[in-house]
């Protein structure tokens, strides 16, 4: 939900006290002749796309930290400063950075980013009540302007995360042409690394077509429409929202149906909600990781997202073999 209140208060104070004046920084740089682009993304696999594509020609800064939700994050006076010094802004979608279009807004006439929509002219999924206790989500057209909510979580299908990254490609292209080439070159080597990641989830899950994962909330919506599973969501795409006792009886119902014995929630989320759905049931509680954080630690680590969806992957696999 926009939290309107905080976020235009912050973003307005902002502005009024430092709007349209070049920093002394910006013109040390200059005369320095930094001619990098800055470019901020939101959270982690933003900045992963748009680092893999960017190489060394372009500074990129993530905006969320690692151990935020960024369902519920907003913009500090900092991070204004920090979005407002950019040349591009760099974000999944208005549905889940749902600050950005009144910070857009709040900038006005002054100085500000180019805001890219990274998931724009993606089909996104439109989730009712209704819709998400069946597990079920229609297909609508993008439309920001639409009464209900729609699913944002593209990049967890590696088919729409290519999209996103062409998205990203073109915005950089068309900012900073000079290096037109490194780009493209940086771009397509990412994609071959999606489209490979794409293949593994298609062998890897091609046997398990019309199964069924429950999941803490609905985050997985684009991944299992994918590749033909059907995601059972226990509440909606909010990871705040709390299943009704009447929702939880059906899901233990059905887990006991279908015979599951997994339920999987996500890195940053409480598992309190699986957990009491896994005890009701006998079954176990997984995470299957929606990387809107990745830690420095395990970056260190080697993970990153194809690493991550990799591991995704060997988690479905594990539980629909049983």
């Amino acid at each position: 939900m926009i939290k309107t209140g905080i976020v235009t208060i912050a973003c307005l104070a902002f502005i009024t006290g430092c709007s349209s004046k070049e920093t002394a920084t910006e013109k040390n740089n200059q005369s320095a002749g930094d001619t990098k682009i800055h470019v901020v993304t939101t959270f982690y696999p933003m900045y992963e796309f748009t680092k893999s594509i960017a190489g060394d020609q372009a500074t990129v800064d993530l905006l969320i930290p690692a151990n935020s939700e960024p369902h519920a994050w907003e913009p500090s006076p900092k991070d204004m400063a920090n979005i407002q010094s950019a040349d591009l802004l760099i974000y999944n979608s208005p549905y889940f950075e749902t600050w950005v279009p009144m910070v857009e807004e709040s900038l006005g006439k002054n100085k500000k980013p180019l805001f890219i929509d990274a998931s724009e002219g993606i089909a996104l999924m439109e989730g009712t009540a209704e819709d998400e206790h069946e597990g079920a989500t229609d297909e609508k057209e993008h439309d920001h302007g639409h009464d209900h909510a729609m699913d944002p979580h593209v990049w967890l299908s590696p088919a729409l995360a290519q999209k996103e990254v062409e998205a990203i490609t073109a915005a950089l292209v068309n900012k900073d042409p000079k290096n037109k080439e490194v780009y493209e070159k940086n771009s397509q080597e990412y994609l071959q690394q999606l489209i490979n990641l794409d293949q593994s989830y298609r062998d890897g899950l091609k046997e398990y077509v019309g199964k069924e994962i429950i999941t803490q909330h609905a985050a997985f919506g684009y991944l299992t429409k994918e590749y033909g599973l059907k995601q059972v969501p226990i509440a909606g795409l909010s990871p705040e929202e709390e299943p009704s006792a009447a929702r939880l009886a059906e899901l233990k119902t059905f887990a006991q149906d279908h015979n599951l014995h997994t339920i999987y929630f996500e890195e940053l989320a409480s598992p309190k909600v699986a957990q009491t759905l896994a005890s009701e049931i006998g079954a176990k509680t997984k995470v299957l990781q929606t990387l809107e954080g990745l830690s420095k630690e395990d970056q260190d680590k080697g993970l990153n997202y194809i690493e991550v969806m990799k591991n995704n992957l060997k988690s479905l696999v594990e539980t629909l073999s049983q």
